[in-house]
C-alpha cells in the first residue's frame, strides 16, 4: 500500500509551504513513508494551536479561509464502539487533516459504561482507527474516554472500571498503533464533583476518609492510569459561567485558567501530571457564549478567555502545554432546551479578526506541521452527493411533478373515483396521518443508522415527527370535543380532558420509575433511555460535544432508607425520566388548560386565541423563559410549543369550514401555492450537509455552510423557528389534501399499517421505551451495520403493529 512522508516543517514556514507543496507534488511525485516520531506530537517553540469542528457543516479549509491560517491540530469526536459509518467518517476527517498538514486528534467517547470494555472491544476501536488512517503515516493523538471525573459521562465516577479500560486500551494502541499517542484528560476539578456530591462507600473516591463524595475529595488521582499507559495528560477546562445549567453569558474572573491548571493541592494538575514526570499536555478549551442569554458582548467574553490561554501557555508559565484545543464551533445544550452556545472563535470576522491579532503576537504556532498531501482511500464514504446538472434536473423534477399533480388534483377535486370515502364519524386521514407521526418519532427514538433514517429524518421538509404528533395531536382534540362544547357540554368536557390529562401524568410516572429502576439492574444496559448525549448542531457521527447528561440523577436514593425526599420531589415534578417520551409532560399542561381554549372557541374567538398563543410564541423568543422545571422544557419549551398545540386545536374545530374555505377559489389559490413550496422546502431539505447512513443522499446545490447558517436561523427544532413552523403547517395540509385526491391508493398501500397506529398513539408511544431497551441490550444492533439494523426497524415496527392489532396490554397501557 501506498504511504506518505511526513516532512515536519518549521513553525514559521507555514505561509511558503502551502506556496511550495503543489510544485512539490508535481516533481517530486509520490513519497515515501517514514514513521512519524514523538517529535511530530510537540512543536519545537511554543503550543501548537488546534481547533474541533462540527464537521458535518464545516471544513478544514473552510476554517483556514476564516482564520487565514490552518490550524496545526484537528479533533474528531467518535462513539465506542467504533460502526462501520464512524469509520467513514474518520476516514474523512484524517484525509481532511492531511490535505491541511495538520495533526489529528480523535477523541473516543464510549456509550455507556465501561464495566464491559475489555481486550476485544480496545482491539476493535484500534482495528477501526486503524482502517480510517488507511496506510498513511498521520501522527494521531487518542483522547479515551474522557472527563471520566466528571458527572455528565456516563463513564464518570468509576475510577476502578475507568483504569482498567484506559490501561487494556492503551496496551492495544501501543502494539498496534505504535505511532499514536495515548491521552488522559480528566474534566477541570475545581467544581469537583459537579453534580454528584453525596454519601458513598467507595474507597478510591474518597480521598479524604470524610464518608462523602465532597470537594475535598481528589478530583484526579483516583482517575489516573499510571505513567506506564499515559503518553499525555490532557486537561478540558472551559470557560462556563452557566455550570451545564441556564444560560449566562459573564467575562470570566481574572486568573480562572489558571485556577484550573495550578490549583492549590489535590487542584494543582499541571504540577502532578505534567511537570512531575515531564509529560506533555493538552488543553482543551473554549469561552460560553450564548446569543440568547444578554449580558456581556461575545468579543468580551470570548478574547478575554483566549488571552488568558495565550498567556497561560507563553513563556516559562507552563511550557509542557504542547497544544491547545479550542472548540470552533457551535453546539446545543439537552438540558437548557438546546439552546444555542457559541463556542467559536472563526464564526464571526470581527471574533476571528480580533483573535487573529491577538494569535499572531503570541506563541501558538499554526499549521501546515508537515507537508500536506492528497491520498487516494480505499475507505469506504458514507453517503452520496448529487451536484451539477444531475441535480438541476431532480429538482426541476420534482417541482414539475408537483405542479402536475397539484393541478390534476384540484380538478378531480372529492368527487374522483380515487378520493377519500371514510366514515362520517372519524376522520381516517388524520389517523393516517398521526400513524406517519408516529413511526417516524420511533425511527428517531430508536437511533439507529438505517435507511429508515434516510426517510424519516427532516426528508420531506425541516419537520420531524415530534412537530407533527403535536400539531394532530391538538388537532384531533379540537375536533373531538366540537360537539360536545357546542352543545353546552362544556362541564362534561372538562372532567374528561382533565381524567385525560391525570392518565397521561400517571403514565409518564410510571415510565420514569419503571425505566429509573430498571436502570439500577446492573446486567442491563440503559444508557440510551436514561442519558442524553450532546451532539452539538446534529453532526451525529461526524462531530458532538459527547458530553452526555445522566436524566437519572440520583435515581438509586428512591432504594434507600429514609428515601431522600428531593428525589421524590423530582419524580413528581417529572424532572427525571426517557428523554424519548418527556413531551408527555407537554401533554399534560395542554389537556389541563385546553378546557379554557375549548369554550373560547365555543364562543367564537378563534382570533384571540390565536392572537394570544402566538403572542406567547414571541414572547419565548425574544425571552427564553422557563416555566416549570419540568424535563419537557429542555426539549419542548412549553411558551414555543403551546402555539403548534393551539393551532391544531383552533384548526381541529374548524375544521369543516377550512375544508369548505379551501373549496373556495381563494382557498384553491393558497392550496396550490402550499403544495408547490412544501415540494420546495422539500429539496431545499435535501441539501443538509448531514447524512445518516451510508445509503443517504444529499443535493449539492447549497454550500453546506450557507445551509446551516440558513437552518439555525429560521428551521431549529427545539425553539420552534418560523420557518420550521411554516414548514410544518404546509406538510400536514399537503398531506391531507394528497390523501382526500388518493386516498384509496393510499389507503391500500400503507393504510393498513398507519392507520391502526394513528389510532393507538399513546399506546405505541409508551411501548416504544420497551423496545429501545431491548434493542440497547442486543450486541448486533451496536455495530452499526446499516442492513441489519434497517431489518430491525422492520421487526419493531411490525410488533408495534401486532400488538396494537392484537390490543397486547390494552388493559394495563392506555391508548
Amino acid at each position: 500500500m501506498r504511504r506518505s512522508r511526513l516532512r515536519l516543517l518549521a513553525p514559521s514556514s507555514w505561509k511558503a509551504a502551502l506556496a511550495a507543496v503543489a510544485a512539490a507534488v508535481l516533481l517530486a511525485g509520490p513519497a515515501v513513508a517514514s514513521i512519524a516520531d514523538d517529535s511530530a506530537f510537540s512543536p519545537p517553540t511554543g503550543t501548537y494551536f488546534g481547533s474541533s469542528l462540527d464537521w458535518s457543516s464545516d471544513s478544514a479549509a473552510e476554517q483556514t479561509d476564516r482564520l487565514g491560517r490552518p490550524a496545526a491540530v484537528l479533533e474528531h469526536v467518535a462513539a465506542v464502539p467504533v460502526t462501520d459509518a464512524e469509520v467513514d467518517y474518520l476516514a474523512q476527517f484524517m484525509r481532511q487533516a492531511e490535505g491541511q498538514g495538520a495533526l489529528a486528534a480523535v477523541t473516543l467517547r464510549p456509550v455507556g459504561g465501561l464495566d464491559r470494555f475489555g481486550q476485544e472491544e480496545a482491539e476493535a476501536a484500534v482495528a477501526a482507527l486503524a482502517r480510517a488512517r488507511d496506510g498513511q503515516e498521520l501522527p494521531l493523538f487518542v483522547r479515551f474516554a474522557p472527563e471520566m471525573n466528571a458527572s455528565w459521562t456516563a463513564w464518570g465516577f468509576a475510577p476502578e472500571e475507568y483504569i482498567a479500560a484506559f490501561r487494556v486500551f492503551a496496551e492495544v494502541l501501543h502494539s498496534d498503533l505504535p505511532d499514536a499517542v495515548a491521552v488522559w484528560s480528566p474534566a477541570a476539578g475545581e467544581s469537583y464533583p459537579f453534580s454528584a456530591g453525596g454519601t458513598t462507600d467507595d474507597a478510591a473516591l474518597d480521598t479524604n476518609g470524610s464518608g462523602s463524595l465532597d470537594a475535598g475529595d481528589d478530583p484526579y488521582g483516583p482517575y489516573y492510569p499510571g505513567d506506564d499507559a499515559v503518553d499525555w495528560v490532557g486537561l478540558s477546562a472551559y470557560h462556563d459561567p452557566s455550570g451545564g445549567g441556564a444560560p449566562r453569558n459573564a467575562v470570566a474572573s481574572e486568573g480562572a485558567l489558571d485556577a484550573d491548571l495550578d490549583g492549590e493541592g489535590d487542584l494543582a494538575f499541571y504540577e502532578r501530571f505534567a511537570e512531575s514526570a515531564g509529560t506533555p499536555m493538552m488543553l482543551e478549551t473554549a469561552a460560553f457564549y450564548s446569543p440568547g442569554a444578554g449580558g456581556p458582548a461575545e468579543l468580551e467574553i470570548k478574547q478575554d478567555w483566549w488571552r488568558q490561554v495565550i498567556t497561560a501557555t507563553s513563556g516559562d508559565a507552563h511550557p509542557l502545554i504542547d497544544v491547545v484545543l479550542w472548540r470552533d464551533s457551535s453546539s446545543a445544550r439537552a438540558v437548557v432546551g438546546e439552546v444555542v452556545i457559541d463556542w467559536s472563535l472563526s464564526g464571526s470576522d470581527t471574533i476571528s479578526s480580533a483573535f487573529a491579532a491577538d494569535a499572531e503576537a503570541s506563541e501558538l504556532v499554526f499549521g501546515p506541521v508537515y507537508a500536506p498531501f492528497t491520498s487516494s482511500s480505499t475507505v469506504r464514504t458514507a453517503g452520496g452527493t448529487i451536484g451539477g446538472a444531475a441535480a438541476w434536473l431532480l429538482v426541476a423534477g420534482v417541482l414539475v411533478a408537483a405542479i402536475a399533480l397539484t393541478g390534476w388534483g384540484l380538478l378531480r377535486g372529492r368527487s374522483g373515483r380515487l378520493a377519500y370515502d371514510g366514515p362520517p364519524n372519524r376522520d381516517l386521514r388524520i389517523d393516517y396521518l398521526r400513524g406517519v407521526a408516529i413511526v417516524f418519532v420511533v425511527i428517531n427514538h430508536i437511533a439507529l443508522v438505517s435507511v429508515w433514517q434516510n426517510l424519516t429524518q427532516e426528508a420531506i421538509g425541516m419537520v420531524s415527527g415530534a412537530e407533527l404528533f403535536v400539531l394532530l395531536s391538538g388537532g384531533v382534540l379540537g375536533m373531538v370535543h366540537r360537539p360536545k362544547v357546542l352543545g353546552g357540554g362544556i362541564g362534561e368536557v372538562t372532567l374528561r380532558t382533565e381524567a385525560r390529562a391525570w392518565k397521561l401524568y400517571v403514565t409518564a410516572l410510571v415510565v420514569v420509575v419503571l425505566v429509573g429502576l430498571v436502570s439500577l439492574v446492573g446486567f442491563v444496559n440503559s444508557t440510551p433511555a436514561t442519558t442524553y448525549v450532546d451532539q452539538g448542531t446534529g453532526a451525529a457521527g461526524s462531530e458532538a460535544t459527547g458530553r452526555v447528561y445522566d436524566l437519572y440523577t440520583n435515581i438509586g436514593s428512591l432504594l434507600r432508607y429514609p428515601v431522600d425526599p428531593a428525589i421524590i420531589v423530582d419524580l413528581a415534578l417529572l424532572r427525571l425520566g426517557p428523554w424519548q417520551v418527556n413531551v408527555l409532560g407537554l401533554y399534560v399542561v395542554m389537556l389541563a388548560i385546553a378546557p379554557l381554549i375549548l369554550w373560547a372557541l365555543s364562543r367564537g374567538r378563534w382570533a384571540i386565541v390565536l392572537l394570544v398563543s402566538w403572542a406567547l410564541y414571541v414572547l419565548q423568543m425574544i425571552l427564553r423563559l422557563r416555566l416549570l422545571p419540568s424535563q419537557f422544557e429542555d426539549s419542548f419549551p412549553l411558551l414555543t410549543w403551546q402555539a403548534l398545540f393551539v393551532t391544531g386545536m383552533v384548526a381541529g374545530f374548524h375544521r369543516r369550514e377550512i375544508l369548505v374555505w379551501f373549496a373556495t377559489r381563494a382557498g384553491r389559490i393558497v392550496l396550490a401555492v402550499a403544495v408547490v413550496a412544501t415540494a420546495g422546502l422539500a429539496v431545499f431539505s435535501w441539501n443538509n450537509p448531514y447524512l445518516s447512513s451510508p445509503y443517504d443522499l444529499r443535493l449539492g446545490l447549497i454550500p453546506a455552510n450557507a445551509f446551516s447558517d440558513i437552518y439555525s436561523v429560521a428551521f431549529q427544532r427545539t425553539t420552534l423557528d418560523p420557518g420550521r413552523v411554516v414548514n410544518v403547517l404546509l406538510v400536514v395540509i399537503t398531506a391531507y389534501a394528497a390523501l382526500t385526491v388518493l386516498w384509496k391508493p393510499a389507503q391500500r398501500l400503507l393504510g393498513w399499517f398507519f392507520i391502526p397506529l394513528g389510532q393507538a398513539t399513546l399506546y405505541v408511544f409508551v411501548m416504544h421505551v420497551v423496545f429501545v431497551l431491548i434493542i440497547a441490550n442486543i450486541p448486533l444492533l451496536r455495530e452499526g451495520n446499516t442492513v441489519v439494523n434497517s431489518l430491525a426497524y422492520l421487526v419493531v415496527l411490525g410488533l408495534l403493529w401486532v400488538m396494537v392489532r392484537t390490543r397486547f396490554l390494552y388493559r394495563i397501557v392506555p391508548r
